[in-house]
């Protein structure tokens, strides 16, 4: 780890040398109103910068400006050298329709530098002809860096209703686009920018090891179904830090194959909590060290929360949850491993993801449901080595009682107020 930690920091200092090298991207842009020659684009980058408008991007909202990103992209992960830059500059706002930034890259490391605005369409009909699982994917380009002060906008208000591009038979799930997919993106940097209003997920990671995402801001109405901030499977040596999200779902979400993830400094709310899972519904799920501190959550529906299928198998392990303040959270510490949201279909199964070596240190703060832990593990394998310690949780209606409910936890708790004299040794 703090191999991992010198490496990302040898490679922010490249960043930054290149940045102050590189000659404003102003100054080498051609006009957007110009026709974009093979020769104009073999001549739009200068010290390794590809600007989006030297490739033919209008930048007015309205305008398609997917072929010119790609192009700009194509140049941008062929450039041999090892740092390459793709610009989206400021005062423009970018129309893209579904898009896949493929790798692998010849350049080690790719920096998207993001000043002005992408917009997602904004009607369904727009989307049809494309994939409509994402909307921007990354995939297998590593030493991808996305920094700056600009914003995505994912516009998906028309998928909230109804998650189906058509309409379709009733008794069929669909489920909208998520905005922002990186899969297998190895050293992956995410940091500064404004992301709102996805159709669906904001953010995934998938498979992705050593990233680093920070001082994002994550936004979408608390009604907007399914607009999970962050989440993060089959990834490892993840770290998300100093992150305003306030959502309609699970701020941030950490998956089965995942471990080695360190959750801090986040400001949660609206939305769903914090949530390890919900793990086992394919069948085995693993994740491991799984590690969240110094955040506040306000007004969530859950707090810090473990959530499992019944039926599946495998383990969810070495879980912390540290340093936590809540403000008027509903079912504020939950292990929930009968997980069925819609309630419907439910399993009633003996086998389940096994938990064990939970810790929940120095949480405080206010409720606004009676019941403030709940530990509810399966009755066939029961959730063991929990640790409860320096948790004080009271009601947001001053005097009223709340309690804890356990089924089949073992641990130990102490200096807890309300006591939880219902965990087995």
């Amino acid at each position: 780890m703090v191999g991992n930690a010198f490496y990302l920091q040898d490679r922010l200092a490249a960043i930054i040398i290149f940045q102050v090298l590189v000659i404003p991207c102003s100054l080498l842009s051609f006009s957007a109103n110009l026709p974009v020659s093979s020769s104009s684009s073999s001549s739009a980058a200068t010290n390794n910068s590809y600007n989006v408008i030297s490739y033919g991007a209008v930048g007015d909202g309205t305008t398609d400006d997917s072929k010119a990103f790609m192009k700009a992209w194509k140049a941008c992960c062929e450039d041999e050298t090892h740092n390459s830059a793709l610009v989206i500059p400021q005062n423009r706002t970018f129309l893209l329709k579904p898009l896949q930034f493929s790798g692998p890259c010849k350049s080690s490391n790719i920096h998207f530098k993001l000043a002005g605005k992408i917009v997602a369409p904004n009607k369904k009909q727009d989307w049809i002809g494309s994939h409509i699982n994402a909307w921007l994917t990354f995939s297998y380009v590593n030493g991808l860096v996305i920094t700056g002060d600009g914003q995505i906008d994912g516009q998906g208000s028309a998928w909230w209703s109804h998650p189906c591009l058509n309409h379709l038979h009733p008794g069929i799930t669909c489920k909208g686009p998520s905005a922002l997919v990186f899969y297998r993106c190895n050293g992956l940097l995410l940091s500064g920018i404004t992301h709102r209003n996805s159709p669906r997920v904001h953010i995934i990671l998938s498979n992705c090891y050593d990233a680093v995402i920070s001082n994002l801001r994550i936004t979408a109405p608390a009604t907007s179904p399914n607009t999970d901030g962050i989440n993060v499977s089959g990834s490892r040596n993840v770290t998300v830090k100093d992150t305003y999200i306030g959502t309609g779902d699970d701020c941030i979400a950490v998956s089965g194959g995942s471990s080695f993830v360190n959750i801090s400094g986040i400001s949660c709310g609206p939305g769903h909590g914090i949530s390890i899972g919900a793990l086992g519904k394919g069948g085995r799920d693993q994740a491991e060290e799984i590690h969240v501190k110094n955040c506040t959550l306000r007004g969530t529906m859950t707090g810090v929360r473990i959530k499992s299928w019944q039926g599946g198998t495998g383990y969810a392990r070495k879980i912390s949850f540290e340093k936590i303040k809540l403000i008027d959270v509903n079912n504020p510490v939950i292990i929930d491993q009968f997980y069925c949201p819609r309630q419907i279909n439910c399993q009633n199964s003996t086998s389940a993801v096994e938990l064990s070596d939970i810790r929940y240190t120095s949480i405080s703060g206010t409720s606004g449901t009676d019941q403030v832990i709940n530990l509810s593990c399966s009755r066939s394998h029961g959730c063991t080595n929990i640790s409860i310690e320096r948790v004080y949780i009271k009601s947001t209606t001053p005097g009223k009682r709340v309690y804890a409910k356990c089924i089949n936890a073992h641990g130990t708790w102490s200096h807890t107020v309300p006591d939880v004299k219902c965990l087995l040794p």
